[in-house]
């Protein structure tokens, strides 16, 4: 808890106690530490004078919050109208069974982490895979199959 703290305490000490400060405190704890650990949940608690329990609602409404350590590379399928009927249902099978991970989880060796987004606005170049900032259109579980592997 200790180095939770210690890098969570600039993050708090930019905002005034207000409980209408939650949700952005909680955006910036998670850009600090990359999800949410409960001692970190429990410390902006403690910070906003509110129930833990308080601050858990709220967070888990809300699906940008991340509550376990995200992967090395974040792996994101788009669902959107184009990409669906392109085949993204087969890239997105493809991945969980090469990965053993299903949307929202994470390889055990933290290396990879799988979203699914509603649309990544490139429509033209369905379907389209995101792994970190590189963007694969036309993906085919073939192609995933080799990038997963260049990935590595």
């Amino acid at each position: 808890m200790t180095d939770f703290k210690e890098k969570l305490e600039p993050v708090l000490s930019s905002f005034s106690r207000d409980r209408g400060n939650l949700i952005p405190i909680l955006q910036c704890a998670q850009q600090e530490f990359g999800y949410l650990p409960a001692e970190v949940m429990q410390a902006i608690a403690d910070f906003l004078h509110i129930a833990n329990s308080t601050v858990y609602s709220v967070s888990t409404f809300y699906t940008q919050f991340k509550f376990a350590p995200p992967g090395k590379k974040i792996i994101r399928v788009c669902r959107g109208t184009a990409c669906h009927v392109r085949g993204s249902d087969r890239i997105l099978h493809e991945i969980e069974r090469l990965l053993g991970i299903k949307p929202g989880e994470t390889t055990d060796d933290l290396e990879y982490s799988l979203e699914t987004v509603a649309c990544i606005g490139a429509c033209a170049l369905a379907p389209i895979t995101i792994i970190d900032n590189n963007l694969y259109g036309a993906t085919t579980t073939k192609k995933i199959s080799r990038i997963l592997r260049e990935e590595e």
